[in-house]
């Protein structure tokens, strides 16, 4: 009699764990292409330059945990981004230039949604603090990085 008990116990247990299974597993099956893009990857965006021409940037970024790492280009150079963090969909860098003998500081913050990064760039010209709105679109397509 205690074994048909244990037995019947057994089976309870059996089919009790395989519908939990069947219930369970769907939402654990998220497929690569079901995530949101990440911030790795290149990224690009057009801003007014003088004589009413404009001026692309390109941004390549590449993330380790909340460490962001890359370059940006302008105006035919490439320059190393530091300070770089990504929290949840807050990006945030810097990038330090030289004009003339004299180095200038611009600090960008974002919010990442998507193929997209809208935020504003701070920095200081003649000794005023300015900011620029910027929106970096995604232009590589393909770096949709696993981070």
């Amino acid at each position: 009699m205690n074994s048909i008990l244990s037995l019947s116990r057994l089976s309870a247990l059996f089919t009790l764990t395989l519908s939990l299974l069947c219930v369970l597993a769907p939402a654990g099956s998220v497929r690569a292409e079901d995530k949101p893009a990440g911030a790795a990857g290149t990224w690009s965006w057009t801003s007014p330059g003088r004589d009413g021409q404009t001026r692309t940037t390109t941004l390549k970024l590449k993330v380790d945990g909340e460490k962001l790492t890359g370059t940006i280009s302008g105006r035919n150079a490439d320059t190393e981004i530091s300070d770089g963090k990504l929290k949840g969909d807050q990006v945030t860098f810097s990038v330090v230039r030289e004009f003339n003998g004299n180095k200038m500081t611009m600090k960008y913050a974002g919010k990442l949604s998507g193929d997209s990064i809208k935020g504003k760039t701070e920095f200081e010209r003649n000794g005023e603090a300015q900011s620029r709105d910027w929106e970096a679109k995604r232009s590589d397509g393909k770096e949709k990085a696993k981070e």
